[in-house]
């Protein structure tokens, strides 16, 4: 049933001064007052109430009432927020009291799904909820918030209305041949109303590459032969002793992680095992782990020591890395000049890497203030975007090989279809089902 009564801690569950446990659907103004010591039932707007919490004369907490009465809800049913004492013990007797009067436990994500059935929200505000929760950064937030607010939603709205308007030209000229030439669709009409619309869409799927970067971060391994400083560096960049550093070349036997935040892009650091012949099996290990993580990294650092040419390991490691964006960093500046035109020159030991983070982020090549613009940022909308993008683009070259109407029209009604997917119009349950079971419960 969809407007059954469910229930859940929409807070984290662990001991604090306050914790918010969440109801949604029918008769649950009705069945809080069964425990409440203020009546409830009557209300008709928004109102936040103080007052007991009992059950069968035996108080629980003092707790505040925040109550919606549908349609003026997230979920457009009614809704009670309690707020009570932070104790899990309080929490659950709350929750045990609700559960004997027949409300269910919410499955996760289930109340940004009822906001989306009740047309409160559409899919790229709702999918919006859990990036703002999940958001590393303050910019990855604004970008989330940007899909929240629904000015990310209405970058499509456009998108559909002008696929449609090239739809019902060719309609017309398919249903009615006899009618006025004007109203018809010529191919050059139609060429000139692909290709700006192929022009949005390369700049949408630019955009929402940018806000990927902010919402999911990038993958960073350092890489280097034995004893080049590469366990300094990663210690330098997170400003912590996350590495150990010896002098001993293969201390670093496994992949150390760690994570910063360079201009609000999260960054995840790989520092790898030296990648050499190792006759250990341990550190085997660790330099098979290495090689796997250069191939999942987005972007490598190969270190060096300042002022030495690369030697045969060197030039191998290289050749792994392949055509993987990648920054040369020589390191040990402290104790000789570097010689490797385009590196960056720094000593890890002394912690200058300030040169380093601009490289980092400048190799990204992300926009000014990229995350202040609205974007279709996660994997399915980037999908779609791109989905629709090669729709149009058959639609191009059907074009050029003066195919007829019909065909052009099949291409069309598919890019249509995906910019409606896009904001879950006519959506499967299937499709929503998977998208808020990455939600918490409580949302």
């Amino acid at each position: 049933m969809l407007h059954e009564p469910i229930i859940a801690l929409a807070t984290p569950p662990f001991k604090g001064a306050l914790a918010l446990i969440r109801l949604s659907g029918e008769g649950v103004f009705e069945i809080t007052e069964r425990f409440f010591s203020k009546p409830i039932q009557s209300l008709t707007k928004q109102t936040l109430v103080y007052g007991d919490f009992s059950k069968e004369g035996h108080l629980i907490d003092q707790v505040v009432l925040l109550l919606y009465p549908r349609p003026h809800s997230m979920t457009g049913e009614d809704v009670v927020e309690i707020s009570c004492h932070g104790s899990m013990v309080i929490v659950n007797e709350i929750i045990e009291a609700y559960l004997s009067c027949g409300v269910r436990y919410a499955t996760r994500g289930e109340f940004t799904s009822r906001a989306f059935y009740a047309g409160k929200m559409d899919l790229v505000e709702a999918e919006a909820v859990n990036d703002v929760i999940n958001a590393t950064t303050r910019e990855a937030k604004n970008i989330a918030l940007l899909s929240l607010s629904g000015k990310t939603g209405k970058l499509v709205a456009p998108l559909k209305e002008e696929i449609a308007s090239l739809l019902a030209l060719i309609e017309v000229g398919i249903d009615f041949p006899e009618y006025d030439e004007e109203e018809k669709a010529d191919s050059e009409k139609l060429h000139q109303g692909v290709g700006s619309l192929r022009k949005k869409l390369s700049i949408l799927i630019a955009r929402g590459e940018e806000g990927k970067v902010y919402r999911n971060g990038v993958k960073v391994a350092i890489i280097g032969k034995p004893n080049v400083g590469k366990s300094s560096l990663l210690n330098a960049l997170l400003e912590q002793d996350k590495a150990i550093v010896s002098s001993v070349p293969g201390t670093t036997r496994d992949v150390v992680e760690g994570d910063l935040s360079i201009k609000g892009v999260p960054i995840h650091l790989l520092d790898t095992a030296g990648i050499r012949d190792a006759e250990d099996a341990i550190e085997r290990l660790g330099v098979e782990r290495s090689k796997k993580s250069i191939e999942e990294s987005d972007l490598v650092l190969f270190v060096t020591e300042a002022g030495k040419e690369l030697d045969e390991e060197e030039k191998g490691l290289l050749e792994l890395i392949g055509d993987k964006d990648c920054i040369y960093v020589e390191n040990k500046a402290d104790l000789q000049k570097g010689n490797k035109e385009g590196a960056i020159l720094l000593s890890a030991i002394q912690g200058n890497v300030d040169s380093l983070k601009e490289a980092i982020f400048d190799k990204l090549g992300l926009s000014e203030n990229a995350y202040e613009i609205p974007s279709l940022s996660n994997a399915r909308e980037l999908a779609l975007l791109r989905k629709i993008d090669n729709d149009l683009k058959e639609v191009e070259e059907n074009i050029g090989q003066g195919l007829p109407l019909d065909l052009l029209s099949a291409s069309l009604l598919s890019a249509y279809n995906e910019a409606r997917q896009l904001l879950g119009e006519d959506a499967t349950q299937d499709l929503t089902d998977e998208i808020f079971s990455r939600f918490c419960v409580g949302k």
